[in-house]
């Protein structure tokens, strides 16, 4: 089958080239010339787990390929993804005018009718307003032809999204009026050879799917954490009472670790846009407020710990710090914890030493040079001249550490974990003071 992705985004490529990699023929359009010429060299522009490899090996096999020819990548075939951008708007309502785009560029050169799928995030109602949009806009060129417009929502987690793509869980699919579903078998027929993966609603049920998937999640992990900051008050162990609840079977185990909050691209953007709709409806959303509200305050607990051990004062301080993106596997700093403490310590007078295995280059991108931000070349060297070490991102590399080189090399011989990687009694005997979420702080000095 022939496929045309608008947007070469997170979702749009690893769409393309998982569809690519299952024998469809796709081309992708983006309107960033640069950014296509170099996907059509097979190099990624961003970093996702096995992405780059499908990528040079279906361009190589002539099944993927990119132009900037909007007009080409309508006429190219009758299916069109829409995989654009939505981000929040001032008021945190998403901001569709990509979207729109997308879809008066479809109206101004399309001959025939297509079937028109969105796959960006948008509120509820989105597929409807683009059907409409559609046909206003092809009745002023004086077509007669009628375009489908389907909501296809993405679930892919960043670090995993090929994964995901490859082996879905469940293929969402919102159809108004009669649900002519052959094409969606045959498009996704890879996809489901274990047992069908398909399932059908409407279009407004399959775009609240979406934000109902991230907003539980999301509440989840807001809940944890605010159980975290009842345990230290209470003295209990958080990391027990998360084995506790996660042994229930209703509860489980995903998503209920403490931290210091969750970031990224779709959680608290899609929050803000779920809370916006129930707002332009009148419904006040008191649930997903607070999830916001704990994952806000969450984000500020590390500094907080920090400001403690230290009394506030942190002038002439340096910091290690070990990850800076969202989560492990991704240079996302979008919504990132690791941003939140950065420039509260800098506001406080302090120095960072930085090290993340994927996220370096963004966070150059972000704050550009300056005198109190070095970025090391490992996580050893982070360590060099720094006061204590702070951990905000839980990658592999840093689940193993060398607690002699690290009381060796920190001047105050402390360590603040964002994401709970070490024992506290172990870091104790180590000679080590150490703050985790939701457990009791340790060592030199410490109860």
């Amino acid at each position: 089958m022939k496929i045309t992705i608008f947007g070469t985004g997170y979702v749009g490529l690893t769409q393309a080239a998982c569809l690519a990699e299952v024998g469809h023929r796709v081309l992708c359009v983006d309107i960033d010339e640069r950014r296509i010429a170099q996907l059509n060299q097979g190099r990624s522009p961003l970093f996702e787990p096995g992405l780059a490899a499908l990528i040079q090996a279906n361009l190589t096999a002539g099944r993927l390929s990119f132009t900037s020819d909007a007009a080409k990548g309508v006429g190219f075939s009758g299916v069109l993804f829409i995989a654009v951008g939505t981000p929040p708007d001032e008021d945190g309502s998403a901001d569709l005018q990509y979207v729109f785009a997308v879809a008066d560029t479809i109206a101004r050169h399309a001959l025939e009718a297509k079937v028109v799928i969105n796959k960006s995030t948008a509120p509820v109602g989105t597929a409807q307003r683009l059907k409409a949009h559609l046909d206003a806009a092809l009745a002023r060129q004086g077509h007669g032809f009628d375009m489908q417009v389907v909501a296809n929502p993405e679930f892919l987690k960043e670090g995993s999204a090929v994964e995901d793509c490859m082996r879905p869980e469940r293929i969402i699919i919102g159809i108004d009026g009669e649900r002519d579903i052959e094409l969606f078998r045959e498009l996704y027929k890879p996809f489901s050879r274990n047992h069908e993966k398909l399932i059908v609603m409407d279009s407004r049920s399959a775009e609240l799917t979406k934000y109902a998937a991230n907003s539980m999640l999301a509440t989840k992990i807001s809940f944890i954490n605010e159980m975290a900051n009842l345990a230290e008050r209470l003295g209990a162990d958080i990391e027990m009472v998360r084995k506790g609840i996660g042994s229930d079977s209703r509860i489980g185990y995903d998503f209920i670790y403490a931290g210091c909050g969750y970031g990224g691209s779709c959680f608290p953007k899609d929050l803000q846009a779920l809370r916006r709709s129930a707002v332009d409806v009148g419904y006040r959303p008191q649930l997903l407020e607070a999830v916001e509200s704990v994952n806000h305050r969450q984000k500020h607990k590390v500094f907080e710990n920090i400001q403690r051990h230290y009394g506030g004062d942190l002038g002439g301080k340096t910091f290690a710090l070990w990850g800076l993106s969202f989560k492990p596997n991704t240079d996302d700093m979008r919504e990132a914890p690791s941003r939140v403490l950065l420039e509260a310590l800098w506001a406080a007078g302090a120095r960072v030493r930085a090290f993340d295995p994927e996220a370096m280059q963004e966070a150059r991108r972000l704050y550009g040079e300056r005198h109190d931000l070095h970025l090391a070349d490992s996580k050893e060297s982070a360590l060099d001249d720094a006061h204590a070490l702070v951990i905000l991102t839980e990658w592999l590399n840093f689940r193993i550490a060398d607690f002699g080189l690290i009381r060796q090399r920190l001047c105050d011989r402390v360590v603040f974990d964002g994401r709970n990687l070490f024992e506290p009694a172990h870091l104790a005997r180590e000679g080590l003071a150490y703050y985790p979420i939701g457990r009791a702080a340790v060592g030199l000095g410490q109860p």
